[in-house]
């Protein structure tokens, strides 16, 4: 029987999921559909292609790129831009592994979901690919004159330069190369940047030509979506196009006779001096891995050995001294054969083979006797929490779900296979409880196994610029060889594609884009319940939601009683209460008992100005179990605060150099967020509290610390003890749970006793002062690309706030910030932000090419508001987008919350309402009116650049040491 178009192939009730899925063939182009229907209001959509790439130049990512960027149905520049800004959709995007590529998208609104799978649909098989869609978005010679530079630009370009910066991001690659050199997975698939310019439009193509038609694609609907609608929809454009094979295999690696060795190098950039900078890692080939039990057993077995800090590989490599932190470790399951890697970090290179040595003689210990029987369990908990909660925070669990699925449908495996999980979790309990499960998969997959490689990266001084020095000898070696009507044909090209990209879309070509109207948007917010409650005299925030009878329990202390020096070490005092163990048991019994009794802790602050203007800012101890395990995760939280032992140095060293390892390695791949939060320090005390903890200062401070230890342990041991003492306080303390009525009727009582063995006393009070002017600086990094932000408290300068701003600013990151510093500066990203608690309005870049040519597009930006042609089906989208973003999909945790932070801010729903009809009333007058704060911004705001050193020297030498320079990396 075909249904618009579609054969049904199997059907399945999948109870776990209360889903019921159906697996589809197209009639005619043999194209696989797979439809999971169930309750969920977040619908997916999603189109998986297998594009295994033969070589480095980044095809299969710069054609990622690339088919959003204008189709046959809808022929615009970048449909994708259009339909992101004015969208309600809670995901857009895509993504390129080694051997697929997946175009998601979701919404929670039906039209809107439509309009998306529309436009996805004839994105990814009609789309207008020309040469110039290569040069934009991949790479292409610039030279603006015959006598000017020649220069490479393209966003994949940069974007690849910027994660090639990052040793960590190389290192991975490296590991794939290593481990499996003779096939697809050896090369980068995300492109590495010496060979992305040897891509020609031709091979560009052809690669598409070859992949990207039904037979070969793997399309998923997931949710509460239309069956019928959607069926049609799909049937619609698949049956446009005829049938046609195309190899699209991906085979399998030849297995090693004996164990590989392999080293690269990295840029030490500024601290070459430091002997411990390498990175270590060995990888082991497990193969395929088509049944079920055994692709649980692994995700047990890895949780085992490196899940926990209790865990024995884990604790056997940190333990060691060699290094500081564990390094592009765990299963990688997203290829046709799964492996699994172990990597320590911050070590000499020297050590590299001791570490390797360890790894191997740790595992042939563990698989000679069995296994710790509190570990396995522990293992066992958290796979099952987590596989019955689907947890998948801001990312759409239907995303989560069909990538699950894609691992076995792609290589023409049951994809139900999957994802029903519970007969599989009872053989694999039995398994488990039976014998020596885990134990042979060490001896026979790892210890036994010869296909491994490890790899080494040594810092050395110098990489970057030499790597820069050779990027410039083969663009001289290139202009070399061009004649005059070759350097002529580059200018021509690079004036043709400017102004292509600077051509507004026709009203003709934007009207075909199937777009909501503001008569298709709620009037009215959603509302998150909130029953205010009280427990042995502290306030409880209760939120009467469906959380599947799993308890969310925030633990929230007031920090206004800690001094400003204390800041930095909130960080290390959130891990060391759960980190270092307790009174009763040490750190590694206090891990296996969070793991086994409880779906997990974690601790965060939060630091935000209310409207009130007073400063909120808070310590949250964070945890959730199942209704019938909730007593035993407050008992650990009780014992955690009251009796976390912190007089243990040699751990507390772990955790330090293990933050400072993290710390570091988080710059280059976010120096936006870095430069970012550099920024707002400046201007307000909860962004200078944040930065204090978790940005470039405590990046700093956590170095000195480092050193400190050794010299100085009885004051910090002090300090921790002082922050317990001044925090931990039920006068000071404030509870959040989410959880519905009846069972937190249940769990009522034993918060309250919990809460009653905590002292009884208010904290003292500090204050906090930001110190100095607003300062412009650079901070750099061994980088190839840099980040960029400019901004300032808008409040100081008189505005006051109103729902227009938001829109105002989303057309501006949108339509002008994308255009100019990405579409044509040739960046990864960019755009600009307003947090309306705090009153900061920023720009900011993303692994930019440019450093002065951005500043001077972001202050650009008022004159484009002033006269860009903004009509109000325009601003319609982008009060479409702003809604989009005020309704974002939440589940019950991040509901419970965004509703904590609301309360504590005085985000009242009265407010948040007013917000929205602010938002809804927005008019072009009100946007051209942003104008002028943004023109002040310009004028008075500072900037803050992470990037290369030489980048922010030719800046300062261009105008005058406008830049504080520090070295950050």
């Amino acid at each position: 029987m075909t249904t618009y178009g579609f054969e049904l192939v199997q059907e399945r009730e999948i109870a776990e999921l209360r889903t019921q899925a159906r697996l589809y063939k197209h009639a005619k182009t043999g194209a696989q559909l797979l439809a999971l229907a169930n309750d969920d209001e977040n619908k997916v959509f999603g189109v998986t292609f297998r594009t295994p790439p033969s070589d480095s130049t980044g095809v299969a990512h710069i054609l990622e790129h690339s088919v959003l960027g204008g189709s046959q149905k809808y022929p615009v520049k970048d449909p994708f831009s259009q339909m992101a800004k004015g969208s309600l959709k809670t995901f857009i995007n895509a993504f390129t592994f080694g051997d697929k590529t997946v175009y998601p998208v979701a919404s929670q609104n039906a039209q809107d979901f439509d309009n998306l799978v529309s436009v996805y649909l004839d994105a990814v098989f009609f789309p207008r690919i020309s040469p110039e869609t290569l040069a934009q978005e991949g790479w292409h010679y610039e030279m603006t004159a015959p006598d000017a530079p020649l220069t490479y630009r393209g966003i994949v370009f940069n974007e690849m330069k910027g994660v090639y910066s990052s040793p960590e991001g190389a290192l991975g690659r490296y590991v794939d190369g290593a481990v499996f050199p003779d096939v697809t997975y050896g090369h980068d698939s995300g492109g590495d940047p010496r060979h992305i310019p040897d891509l020609t439009y031709e091979q560009f193509r052809a690669f598409y030509d070859q992949f990207y038609n039904p037979f070969n694609a793997r399309i998923v609907l997931y949710g509460d979506f239309a069956a019928p609608r959607c069926l049609a929809l799909i049937d619609s454009t698949l049956a446009r196009i005829e049938p046609r094979v195309a190899d699209s295999s991906v085979g399998l690696q030849p297995r090693f006779s004996a164990p590989r060795w392999v080293e690269h190098t990295f840029d030490a950039g500024q601290d070459a001096a430091n002997a411990k900078r390498a990175m270590v890692n060995t990888t082991w080939l497990l193969g395929e891995v088509t049944d079920p039990v055994r692709a649980m057993a692994y995700d047990v077995l890895s949780h085992v050995l490196i899940g926990t800090s209790a865990a024995p590989l884990r604790k056997a490599l940190i333990d060691s001294g060699l290094g500081e932190e564990l390094v592009a470790s765990g299963m990688s399951v997203h290829q046709r054969e799964w492996t699994f890697s172990i990597g320590l970090k911050n070590i000499a290179a020297d050590d590299a083979p001791k570490v390797e040595a360890l790894v191997v003689e740790t595992l042939r210990g563990l698989a000679a006797k069995p296994l710790d029987g509190d570990l396995i369990g522990a293992a066992l908990n958290t796979l099952e929490f987590n596989l019955r909660e689907r947890n998948t925070g801001a990312f759409p669990r239907g995303i989560a779900i069909m990538l699950t699925a894609v691992v076995q449908w792609l290589y023409d495996r049951d994809p139900f296979d999957a994802l029903a999980f519970e007969a599989p979790l009872a053989a694999l309990k039995a398994k488990l409880a039976g014998g020596r499960l885990l134990e042979d998969l060490i001896a026979n997959d790892l210890v036994a196994n010869p296909h491994r490689a490890t790899v080494v990266m040594k810092p050395v001084e110098g990489q970057s610029a030499r790597e820069e020095a050779d990027e410039q000898a083969r663009l001289a070696a290139a202009r070399a060889r061009m004649d005059a009507a070759e350097v002529e044909r580059i200018v021509r090209q690079t004036r043709e594609l400017k102004a292509q990209q600077e051509a507004p879309d026709s009203p003709e070509a934007l009207a075909t884009l199937p777009m909501l109207k503001l008569s298709d948007l709620e009037r009215r917010n959603k509302r998150i319940p909130l029953q205010p409650d009280e427990r042995a005299g502290v306030s409880v925030l209760m939120h009467d939601l469906f959380t599947s009878g799993i308890v969310y329990l925030d633990v929230g202390f007031n920090l206004a009683g800690l001094p400003a020096e204390s800041l930095p070490f909130l960080p290390l005092f959130g891990r060391a209460l759960l980190e270092m163990g307790t009174e009763r048991e040490d750190y590694t019994k206090l891990a296996l008992r969070i793991s086994r009794e409880t779906g997990g802790m974690g601790r965060s602050t939060m630091l935000d100005i209310a409207r009130d203007g007073a400063l909120q800012s808070w310590f949250f101890l964070r945890g959730k179990a199942t209704a019938p395990q909730a007593g035993a995760l407050l008992a650990i939280m009780r014992d955690v605060l009251l009796g976390a032992r912190f007089d243990n140095p040699a751990r507390f060293k772990q955790i330090v150099m293990q933050e400072k390892a993290r710390a570091e390695a988080g710059v280059v791949p976010a120096g936006n967020a870095v430069a970012a939060a550099r920024l707002r320090a400046n201007f307000n005390l909860a962004d200078w509290a944040g930065e204090q903890s978790g940005g470039a200062s405590y990046l700093f401070f956590i170095r000195e610390l480092a050193q400190r230890i050794e010299r100085d342990w009885a004051s910090i041991v002090s300090h921790l003890e002082a922050i317990r003492r001044r925090m931990v306080r039920r006068g000071n303390m404030l509870c959040n749970v989410a959880l519905d009525a009846d069972n937190y009727g249940r769990f009522a009582p034993q918060l309250a006793s919990m809460i009653g063995e905590l002292p009884d006393s208010a904290a003292p009070r500090s204050e906090w002062a930001l110190s100095g002017a607003p300062v412009s600086e650079g901070l750099t990094i061994p980088a190839k690309v840099n980040y960029v932000a400019k901004g300032d408290n808008i409040y100081r300068h008189g505005y006051t706030t109103s729902g227009s701003a938001s829109v105002a600013t989303h057309l501006l990151s949108r339509d002008f910030v994308h255009e100019r510093v990405r579409v044509q500066g040739g960046a990864y990203g960019g755009g600009c932000s307003f947090d309306r608690h705090t009153g900061m309005f920023m720009f900011s870049s993303y692994r930019d090419p440019n450093l002065l040519v951005t500043v001077k597009n972001f202050d650009d930006a008022a004159q484009f508001l002033r006269t860009a042609a903004i009509t109000d089906d325009e601003l319609s989208k982008h009060i479409v987008g702003v809604i989009g973003q005020i309704d974002g999909y939440m589940l019950p945790d991040a509901k419970g919350y965004a509703s904590l932070a609301r309360h504590l801010t005085g985000d009242s729903e009265e407010f948040l309402q007013q917000r929205r009809e602010e938002v809804l009333a927005t008019t072009v007058r009100d946007v051209r009116a942003f104008a002028d704060i943004v023109a002040t911004v310009a004028a008075q705001g500072i900037t803050v650049v992470v990037g290369s050193a030489d980048a922010i020297e030719a800046a300062n030498r261009e105008r005058g040491d406008w830049l504080k320079v520090t070295t950050l990396l």
